[in-house]
C-alpha cells in the first residue's frame, strides 16, 4: 500500500546500513495490514497498529524478537492484552549477522573461524602478536586485529549481545584473563575459554585475583564445547558451536564444563 512507503523506505534503510530492525504486521484483527517498525539502535519507532495499548506491548516483544534474532506469529487483544487472541501479528527481524569473537591466532582459530562463518557469523580475530595475527593466516576473517583484547572489546563491547559469541583460545595469563574480564561486561551470550580441568582451576584463581565474582565464573563455558571426544582442530570447531547452538535453543547438553575427568580419553 502506498501508505507504508515511508516505513518500508526506512525498513531498507536499516537493512543495507545492518542495523538491526524489525517490522510488525497485522494479518488478523481490526486494522489487518496495519505496521509498526521498531529500530534497534534506538528507541525510535514508525507507524502504527491502531491501539496505543497494542503499539506498546508488541513494541516491547519486537525488541525481544529482535534481540533474539527470531521471526514468528503473536497474539494478542485489541490493546494488547495478554493471553487473548483477538489480534494476530506477524514479527519480523531484520537483525545484523551474529559476532563471533575469537581471541588468540593458535592453530584451532583457523578452524573456528571457518565453521563460523559457514554458520553465518561474522568472525573477528584478535592477537596481539603481529606475526601470528595476519591475514594470510585467517583469510575467512572478516577482520583480523592485532591489538590487546581488552581494548578491542572497549571498542565493540556495547555492540555484543545474546546473539554473539567470545572464544578465548589463548593459554597465556596476560592473554586469557584481560579477555576473560573484558567480555564479562559485557551483554555477550556466550564466553567459552579453551584450556585443560587444571588449566581452568588454575585460570579460576587468577580472575579471582581480578575481581571476577562467582556469577561472572558461571558464565565461562570451560573446559570448552560438548564433549564430541573431538580431538582435531576441526572437530573442536565443531563441539563449541555445537554447545552455542544448544544454549541458544535450550536443549539438554553434555557440556565438558559439567563432566569429570580427562577431556581427552
Amino acid at each position: 500500500m502506498s501508505g507504508d512507503t515511508p516505513i518500508y523506505d526506512a525498513l531498507a534503510a536499516e537493512i543495507r546500513a545492518e542495523r538491526p530492525v524489525a517490522l510488525a504486521t497485522m494479518l488478523a484483527g481490526p486494522s489487518i495490514g496495519a505496521k509498526l517498525l521498531v529500530k534497534g539502535d534506538d528507541d525510535s519507532t514508525l507507524g502504527t497498529l491502531g491501539s496505543g495499548g497494542l503499539d506498546r506491548v508488541v513494541e516491547r516483544d519486537m525488541r525481544g524478537e529482535l534481540a533474539a534474532g527470531r521471526t514468528g506469529i503473536r497474539r494478542y487483544g485489541v490493546d494488547g492484552e495478554a493471553r487473548a487472541t483477538d489480534v494476530e501479528i506477524f514479527i519480523e527481524s531484520f537483525a545484523p549477522p551474529p559476532l563471533m569473537a575469537i581471541f588468540g591466532a593458535v592453530d584451532f582459530t583457523a578452524a573456528l573461524a571457518k565453521v563460523s562463518k559457514f554458520l553465518g557469523y561474522r568472525v573477528i580475530v584478535c592477537d596481539a602478536r603481529p606475526i601470528f595475527a595476519t591475514p594470510q593466516r585467517f583469510p575467512m576473517a572478516d577482520r583480523v586485529v592485532v591489538d590487546w583484547p581488552d581494548r578491542l572489546l572497549d571498542e565493540i563491547g556495547s555492540s555484543l549481545g545474546p546473539r554473539d559469541a567470545v572464544a578465548v583460545l589463548t593459554h597465556d595469563a596476560k592473554f586469557d584473563v584481560p579477555a576473560i574480564t573484558s567480555a564479562l561486561t559485557t551483554e555477550v551470550g556466550y564466553i567459552g575459554v579453551m584450556g585443560s580441568r587444571r588449566t581452568h582451576d588454575e585460570r579460576t584463581d587468577r580472575l579471582r585475583e581480578a575481581g571476577v565474582d562467582d556469577a561472572g565464573l558461571r558464565r565461562l563455558r570451560s573446559p570448552i564445547g560438548l564433549d564430541l571426544g573431538g580431538r582435531t582442530p576441526e572437530e573442536t570447531a565443531i563441539s563449541i558451536v555445537a554447545e552455542i547452538i544448544g544454549l541458544r535453543t535450550g536443549r539438554a547438553l553434555s557440556a565438558l564444563r559439567d563432566t569429570q575427568g580427562p577431556i581427552h580419553r
